[in-house]
């Protein structure tokens, strides 16, 4: 495994669509909580254990070192590139090349995403790539693609303009790169990526590690929305229903009607003590009974409103409900252990996942909360709901991880 020691962040353009902020400030400076964005982004790196930053720097640069300074507040030390307000990410690079790394992760001042840095690392070493960049699937279609990836993650296909047909993924960033690209650097003033990375898909040294967490922006207002409530701090939890906080019902078998819901001891008061502490209570749920026609989307929505009325009478709730309808044998990608239901809610509510929980009865449910890069609690007769959230509560909790 590469040991990744240094960080280089683009962070020197205009930023004109966030006009009228960035006319007297750089774009990475826009504040969520009183907190510039590039701070969260260097809360992320040293949480890496990556204390050596480089931040390229040109429009407003005072604004930038001023704040952070050496680096020392947060425990890591930064080092500046000020170049040129006209320099494109070609000749910025170029200018802290004395500063580099053989290896260094390279980011984007206006993107966030919560990465899985190891297997970033993984795929860099094991693809002996010269940059591998961390690519949002972008099956929301949440932006435009720019990018063909193959089934090994080898990049086929690289389009700045993003008009080639079948372009699926797009670029965020968040890309190990080797030193030795600079080498393929032309004497222009142009765009980095515009220039080497067709060139690395030409000799086949470029890869992908694609991501479904969604990314989030200060790239332009219609992003700010979505990012704000990212970095709201507010506390999510998910849940399975069957055997957490109702009886499960024999194997094969499945809750069809309200009277077949019955509470497990204790779990009514423990999601109302989640309620109270400020937690947003997500439910996840296989419902395969739906598929194989022993019951309906109406016998489930029926079931539910048991549950919400039970849990109202204490003034409890769950906020939210997510269910797979489909059969056990379905390629779709919301029956647990596959993790499409946590990455809708993502969607749903700009969740970041990587910092919730999910608690189940089920290996299938930890491997799902792994699957998206969560931690999992395991439920079990000699440990219900009740127990776990006393635990969470006073931050006391085990978490279970299933190999796969």
């Amino acid at each position: 495994m590469p040991d990744i020691k240094q960080a280089v962040i683009f962070a020197g353009g205009l930023g004109e669509r966030l006009k009228p902020f960035t006319e007297t400030n750089p774009k990475p400076m826009y504040r969520f909580n009183d907190r510039p964005f590039l701070e969260y982004l260097i809360l992320q790196i040293r949480e890496w254990n990556i204390k050596d930053i480089v931040i390229l720097l040109g429009y407003l640069p005072e604004k930038v070192t001023e704040y952070f300074g050496d680096g020392s507040k947060w425990d890591v030390n930064i080092t500046y590139a000020i170049t040129p307000v006209e320099y494109d990410t070609q000749f910025r690079l170029k200018s802290a090349e004395k500063y580099l790394n053989d290896d260094f992760l390279m980011m984007y001042c206006d993107n966030l995403c919560p990465v899985n840095i190891e297997r970033l690392k993984s795929d860099y070493e094991k693809n002996n790539a010269l940059i591998q960049v961390t690519a949002y699937a972008n099956e929301d279609l949440y932006t435009k693609d720019n990018m063909v990836i193959g089934p090994d993650g080898r990049v086929e296909l690289y389009d700045k303009t993003r008009k080639a047909e079948n372009l699926k993924g797009v670029d965020i960033g968040y890309a190990l790169v080797s030193k030795k690209v600079l080498g393929l650097m032309s004497e222009e003033n142009e765009n980095f990526e515009a220039v080497v990375y067709p060139k690395l898909v030409e000799s086949g040294k470029l890869y992908a590690t694609v991501t479904k967490h969604r990314y989030y922006s200060i790239g332009s207002f219609e992003r700010i929305d979505l990012t704000k409530e990212y970095l709201s701090g507010k506390k999510y939890i998910f849940l399975d229903r069957d055997g957490v906080t109702n009886k499960r019902p024999p194997k094969a078998d499945y809750v069809k009607r309200p009277e077949e819901f019955i509470w497990i001891d204790g779990a009514k008061e423990a999601i109302k003590r989640l309620n109270d502490a400020g937690y947003f209570i997500i439910m996840i749920s296989n419902q395969a009974g739906i598929a194989r026609g022993v019951m309906s989307e109406e016998d489930f929505e029926d079931v539910q409103k048991k549950m919400t009325d039970d849990l109202k009478e204490i003034g409890a709730h769950i906020d939210a409900v997510y269910h797979c309808p489909h059969g056990w044998d379905s390629d779709c990608e919301c029956r647990k252990p596959k993790p499409g239901m946590l990455y809708q809610a993502q969607k749903d509510f700009s969740i970041n996942l990587p910092e919730c929980v999910m608690v189940g009865d089920d290996e299938r449910d930890i491997m799902t909360a792994n699957n998206a890069d969560m931690k999992g609690i395991l439920i079990t007769d000699d440990y219900p709901l009740s127990d776990a959230v006393d635990d969470i509560l006073n931050e006391n909790f085990k978490f279970f991880e299933v190999k796969q």
